[in-house]
């Protein structure tokens, strides 16, 4: 992907304007700022604004020859190793002590869900022609930014993996409110919050200043980490697995990226994926959308169905059941959840647990696939 684009000469076109390398890093920010514009304008109207919206934008400057380059790779990296932060900063002993005596349950929920994603990623592989990599990351529920940014250490095709994630996303994050609020609960009345966008602090840290040495230390210390055990993408896991273990002990928290820093790093992220489409490339995603809208569509039917016979064998309410066991958009199911004062702290807990699984999961997942499949599919 990247490498195919690197022989195409200066990044910005037209050839008579062909900037040196310092004029090239500087309409960067540009770029970026634009694409957090465009986030901030379909917020009201688009689930997963400043991923989707970005994406968008970078596909046309992609596809009108504007930009012929994607972002640099070491901007790419500092955000994923921040992503890994805020992914790993989920598992808390609150959100384990809050799942209580319904872990089990959702644990088996939870691996269920693996499995279903196993299962479709098997059909794209076979009907949709895709490599084991891309097929697996495209389909596993949950973790949209930070499977999509990692596709590229994986051997996977980014575009892909960005039409199979946010196409979920955007099923669910469509379907849930209206499921909630129209069927399961009726009664329930509210607007929806929007649990992605908040501005003010960029570190959960009361010192922000603190907050971000300690984001940048544990950033730098989990990527060192990662490539020193060989993780599969060690930029991103090496941070989170560090997060992960310092929050879980107690002994550091509130540095994950919060509010514009958050919202920033899914923009780079989004913009990123975007950039990578050709019209070769364009055409090839847009013939595998009915296949994609299957499988995926599959996948949010069976878990509705895992979560009425959880509703049977526990005490959670069918509502609750339903949207702790979605498969992945965690920010409409949460706002969704406040919305219809529903038990934020199991839904929460449950979603953030089955996030860091998936997340943690992913390589390991790719790696067994091709095992069992040695033949690639290009």
């Amino acid at each position: 992907m990247g490498n195919a684009r690197g022989g195409r000469g200066s990044a910005f076109l037209p050839s008579a304007h062909r900037p040196g390398g310092r004029w090239r890093w500087a309409v960067w920010p540009v770029l970026i700022a634009g694409a957090f514009a465009a986030g901030e304008l379909a917020e009201p109207v688009v689930p997963a604004p400043h991923l989707l919206a970005p994406l968008l934008a970078g596909l046309v400057l992609a596809l009108a020859g504007l930009v012929t380059r994607e972002v640099p790779r070491g901007v790419n990296q500092a955000c994923q190793a921040a992503l890994g932060i805020l992914v790993g900063s989920y598992l808390s002993p609150v959100s384990i002590q809050r799942a209580g005596a319904d872990l089990l349950p959702l644990a088996l929920v939870t691996a269920v869900t693996i499995m279903l994603s196993l299962g479709a990623a098997g059909v794209m592989t076979r009907l949709g022609h895709l490599d084991r990599a891309s097929a697996t990351l495209g389909m596993v529920a949950g973790g949209s930014a930070a499977v999509v940014a990692t596709a590229r250490d994986l051997d996977a095709d980014g575009r892909v993996v960005a039409l199979l994630q946010y196409l979920r996303v955007l099923i669910v994050a469509g379907s849930a409110p209206l499921l909630v609020q129209w069927i399961l609960m009726p009664s329930a009345t509210g607007r929806l919050l929007d649990a992605d966008h908040e501005l003010g602090p960029v570190v959960a840290a009361h010192h922000q200043g603190v907050g971000l040495v300690m984001l940048g230390a544990v950033a730098l210390a989990g990527a060192l980490i990662g490539r020193a055990v060989r993780l599969p993408s060690p930029v991103l896991l090496g941070p989170m697995l560090l997060t992960a273990a310092l929050t879980a002990g107690g002994v550091a928290e509130g540095f994950a990226p919060t509010g514009s820093l958050r919202t920033i790093l899914f923009t780079v992220i989004g913009l990123d994926i975007g950039l990578r489409f050709t019209r070769p490339a364009l055409g090839r995603v847009v013939r595998l959308l009915p296949l994609a809208v299957t499988c995926t569509v599959t996948i949010s039917a069976a878990c509705a169905l895992l979560a009425w016979l959880l509703a049977g064998v526990s005490h959670i309410p069918l509502a609750d059941a339903y949207l702790a066991t979605t498969p992945g958009g965690i920010n409409a199911v949460l706002s969704t959840a406040v919305s219809t004062h529903a038990d934020i702290s199991l839904i929460s807990s449950t979603q953030s647990l089955r996030l860091f699984t998936m997340i943690l999961l992913a390589p390991l997942l790719i790696r067994l696939s091709a095992r069992r499949s040695p033949r690639h599919a290009g």
